[in-house]
């Protein structure tokens, strides 16, 4: 019967965008989702770089970059809700070579599967110092859905839901991301048509 299924649970999954999804945020992007629960979800894009890269952020906060894996590394567009706020997604605290009291940040949501979203500035003090987590997406905004509103969303078609894949995020060129999270469901851009309706 309807309204008898389980609520579904994308935390720690992949939202990829159907090509009719032509919102200048949303369109062609991979979101990552770090919350979904009945009240509504939270994620961050991955694959939309900013116009200012970490250096240039860092910079700004009056922090040295001491880290040459990421000098260069964009910052992300993650979402058009605290467009002006940080977010950082890393690998979790307990996945680190630490002692847990020394790398605990402030403001940090753990998401199951092992990774760690962070809104405190120590974080990025930590970065700055040469320590921290090694594998970090630092994004300006996220992105948020009341309750309902994704489903929703689900239902018309406008995203394809994946197992989120943390090479993906980390690890793979920004321009790839969309193609690479695509070949997670075993699919390729041109397979996926613009027209609403379940195959």
């Amino acid at each position: 019967m309807p309204g008898d299924s389980a609520p579904i649970n994308l935390t720690n999954h992949f939202l990829i965008a159907m090509p009719g999804l032509e919102d200048a945020m949303f369109s062609k992007s991979v979101v990552y989702v770090c919350e979904h629960t009945a009240r509504g979800a939270l994620g961050l894009v991955i694959n939309k770089p900013s116009d200012i890269n970490l250096d240039a952020l860092f910079d700004k906060i009056d922090l040295p970059l001491t880290r040459a894996d990421l000098n260069g590394n964009p910052v992300f567009q993650g979402g058009p809700v605290q467009t002006e706020r940080g977010f950082v997604l890393h690998e979790a605290i307990w996945a680190l070579d630490a002692k847990p009291e020394q790398a605990l940040y402030a403001s940090t949501m753990t998401i199951p599967g092992g990774l760690e979203m962070t809104t405190s500035k120590d974080v990025l003090e930590a970065i700055s110092s040469g320590s921290g987590p090694r594998k970090v997406l630092v994004s300006l905004g996220y992105s948020a859905w009341g309750e309902g509103q994704l489903e929703t969303e689900l239902g018309e078609n406008s995203w394809l839901t994946v197992d989120a894949d943390q090479a993906i995020i980390f690890d793979t060129p920004v321009e790839q991301r969309y193609d690479r999270a695509l070949a997670l469901l075993g699919l390729q851009a041109w397979m996926i048509s613009t027209q609403a309706g379940h195959a």
